[in-house]
């Protein structure tokens, strides 16, 4: 099991970081307004997909959108991992600069931000290299497959620009600055979505490049957003920024090293049993029919933005708990949990609300008005959208776990929920049910979930380190 990590407690201060500090003030209104940019960037994201994939669609036909869809699969393999690196950055930011120590803070984002440089450019070599061995045993299409190679290729080569941004980005919200990654977000996403079809298609002076259009569109948009991010971090005299010795800090150090990658990979993982899972379940759905198929995938599309508020207050909760384990201010560590997961349900309860209001003109929007999938595709939603309000509580209490250090208690309680409890439930209830135990089952593991998330938060070991160093006020 895991055992709960703490900073060092002898190390000289720095003087008190200027701005970023989430461990004063009501804590419900810190929380919120933390995690709104953190919201956006995550919607903003999502629609920059949505957008580039209806050009490449429109622009290209379905064998380019095909070869970006399975290319996308190898590209979520490469960010669950950065995701785990950068999510562990943010949690050792967050304790150092809760503890006001920001030289040690600075240590931390440095070493995460040199890991990711040296890691993501060997990613980019190697995955240059492996292309297409890579294509060949996701079996892609033959008539896609020399687009998936240049469509690959060309954003392998952006990998180091892309995950910097995303380790930046990381490591600044663990210092409580969540609008400056939201600024730069904003801006690549608005370029993203201008240039992909004028590289498509080649309009105006810019060159016809078909899919590598898309790719070079994205590589642009994400060299300018990452290099504005530096700029203006630097230009605002922002307080991870380094320079002059502490640029030594972009060395990894042994220390701050052990605890990102020790701590990241499983925090990666978490995301490779979610997919895992999901996989398995296309792979059911699929049994049931195209109609059932169609109807699915649409549903997919939408309940994306249904899971993000609970995702950014996931994230909120676990810097913001950072901080006060630096500051020794453990007293409010149940409230910030607390206040995080009831405003999740609100975020959440009212989006599934709106939905379910205007479902059927949402569905339309991908099946097409006419399409027999949509009374389908409601009669599942009825039965499994309820499942984002235990799922919500549980990622939030995982935000907590996260921010002690606590990172393979979450892997083996989705392991038992959405492997164990939510297949189980399908295999024993679908003679009785049909497809309907299927869309029961995710409330079913959702509920699973958040059951064991709350014995693991309220009886971990974590608990007892969290206690012994509460500083009475």
């Amino acid at each position: 099991m895991d055992a709960p990590t703490t900073i060092p407690q002898d190390e000289a201060p720095a003087p008190a970081p200027r701005r970023g500090d989430l461990t004063s003030g009501p804590i419900r209104r810190t929380l919120v307004l933390f995690a709104l940019p953190t919201l956006m960037g995550n919607v903003l994201q999502s629609l920059n997909a949505s957008i580039n994939t209806v050009w490449i669609g429109r622009l290209l036909g379905e064998a380019a959108l095909t070869a970006t869809a399975n290319s996308n699969i190898v590209m979520f393999l490469i960010f669950a991992a950065v995701f785990g690196l950068s999510m562990a950055t943010t949690v050792r930011v967050g304790q150092h600069f809760g503890a006001k120590n920001l030289d040690a803070a600075r240590r931390s984002f440095g070493t995460g931000v040199g890991l990711c440089l040296i890691v993501s450019v060997l990613v980019a070599l190697l995955g240059w290299l492996g292309a297409p061995a890579l294509l060949g045993l996701l079996s892609v299409p033959e008539a896609s497959r020399a687009l998936a190679l240049t469509y690959l290729r060309v954003i392998f080569l952006v990998i180091p620009g892309m995950t910097l941004t995303v380790m930046i980005s990381m490591g600044m919200r663990g210092s409580g600055d969540a609008r400056t990654p939201l600024y730069f977000q904003i801006l690549t996403a608005v370029l993203d979505v201008i240039l992909n079809p004028l590289f498509i298609a080649g309009i105006g002076p810019f060159p016809k490049m078909g899919i590598a259009g898309a790719a070079v569109a994205t590589a642009i948009a994400t060299v300018v957003g990452l290099g504005g991010m530096i700029a203006w971090i630097y230009t605002k005299d922002l307080p991870l920024r380094l320079h002059g010795r502490e640029l030594r800090y972009l060395i990894p150090a042994r220390e701050e090293l052990r605890f990102i990658v020790g701590k990241g990979l499983p925090m990666g993982a978490q995301m490779l049993v979610i997919s895992g899972a999901g996989l398995i379940f296309i792979g059911l759905v699929n049994r049931e029919g195209l109609m059932t198929a169609a109807a699915y995938g649409a549903l997919l599309q939408i309940w994306n933005y249904i899971q993000m508020p609970s995702l950014a207050m996931g994230a909120a909760v676990s810097a913001m708990v950072a901080q006060h384990i630096g500051a020794r201010r453990e007293d409010r560590v149940d409230r910030i949990g607390i206040d995080g997961a009831v405003v999740n349900l609100m975020m959440t309860g009212a989006l599934i609300a709106l939905l379910l209001a205007f479902d059927t003109a949402a569905l339309k929007l991908f099946l097409g008005s006419e399409s027999p999938s949509i009374v389908l595709a409601r009669h599942i939603q009825w039965l499994s959208i309820w499942s984002y309000l235990p799922f919500g509580v549980t990622i939030v209490l995982f935000g907590t776990l996260r921010a002690y250090g606590v990172v393979l208690t979450p892997i083996l309680v989705l392991l038992a929920a959405m492997y164990a409890v939510r297949l189980g439930f399908y295999w024993l209830a679908y003679p009785a049910l049909g497809s309907d135990a299927l869309w029961l089952s995710f409330s079913v593991g959702s509920l699973a979930s958040m059951a064991l998330a709350l014995w693991a938060y309220t009886h971990g070991a974590w608990r007892k380190t969290m206690k012994a160093r509460i500083v009475p006020i």
